[in-house]
């Protein structure tokens, strides 16, 4: 589905374009057009493949789909895929942008994501100054707003770990957390799966051997690459973190578990007591100590209930009980 086309001189916008209009537009060398396609079809892919000259290999790419971020030169133009990503139930939702970009225009793909791109327009057309750039910087600006969209996804999964951790000692809570923390675990890694490959691509664009769509937006790149590196440092101490957390649940698990275990052996001891009493004035012999006494029976019941309150109160001492 076709967002806008939009034709853009010296930084200034001209018109809303239609798309059998392009090919006129690109021929003059002070104009650069951009055009933004949803879910785009194949047959308004290859449309744009004949506008633009765009080589087979990235149309392919944008139909399929599901490409990790990556950043491919195609001779005097790139071809860039980054990931939209966005909170959904609990999880984290993955879309696709991608990004055709040549000296004189500029065009994205957005896949599987309602998170529009409006707003980098809008911005882009404020800034005519900046815009004179042209694509290069547009590219940029497509890449800053979706890499600013991570930030938020970050802070979230931060407030989470910090709500665990606070819990983390609670007693029988321990497989409630570890529940919550493989869950974090995995939003932790589709986030680096964005990021990590997608640092490497920005990095392309800010060195010294940048394309030269990009050249003129290098320093822009060199913010971007900031960023992803500041994300990606987050999400390293995250799963540090959770690594440690998860660690430290098991462990509460065992602790909890050990002190079950000191219980029932502690109780096992009292009542071995009382067994062991009973079993040897329980022996049918005819000359047995005590054995017509008539105190003997209570002086029996005494010595039982007398052995296991002395090792109840000292196993409680012990902290066993």
């Amino acid at each position: 589905m076709l967002i806008n086309c939009v034709a853009y001189r010296e930084g200034k916008k001209l018109a809303d374009i239609d798309i059998d209009a392009i090919s006129e537009y690109l021929k003059d060398p002070d104009c650069f057009v951009w055009v933004a396609l949803r879910d785009a079809t194949p047959a308004e892919l290859d449309k744009m493949r004949l506008e633009f000259d765009l080589h087979p290999l990235t149309i392919e790419d944008a139909n399929h789909g599901h490409q990790r971020p990556k950043l491919e030169e195609y001779g005097d133009s790139l071809f860039a895929v980054v990931h939209l990503l966005g909170m959904e139930h609990g999880g984290i939702a993955v879309g696709e942008v991608a990004i055709f970009v040549g000296r004189n225009f500029i065009l994205s793909v957005r896949n599987r994501s309602e998170q529009h791109l409006l707003g980098v327009r809008e911005r882009c057309e404020r800034e005519p100054e900046a815009l004179k750039q042209g694509s290069g910087f547009v590219l940029y600006a497509l890449m800053d707003a979706v890499v600013d969209r991570y930030f938020p996804i970050v802070d979230g999964m931060e407030s989470d770990l910090e709500g665990i951790e606070e819990r983390i000692f609670d007693r029988g809570a321990a497989r409630f957390n570890i529940e919550r923390l493989y869950g974090l675990k995995r939003r932790v890694t589709v986030v680096k799966h964005a990021v990590a490959p997608l640092m490497e691509a920005v990095s392309k664009l800010a060195s010294g051997r940048a394309p030269p769509v990009s050249t003129s937006s290098r320093h822009y790149f060199r913010d971007v690459y900031d960023h992803l590196a500041r994300i990606n440092a987050h999400l390293d101490t995250l799963r540090d973190t959770i690594g440690t957390a998860i660690q430290v649940s098991l462990s509460s698990v065992a602790i909890e578990q050990n002190d079950v275990a000191k219980r029932l052996a502690a109780w096992a001891g009292i009542f071995a007591v009382a067994t062991a009493f009973a079993g040897i004035w329980g022996m049918n012999f005819e000359s047995m100590p005590e054995l017509k006494w008539a105190y003997g029976y209570p002086l029996a019941l005494t010595l039982i209930v007398g052995a296991m309150g002395f090792l109840f109160f000292r196993f409680r001492r012990l902290g066993w009980l």
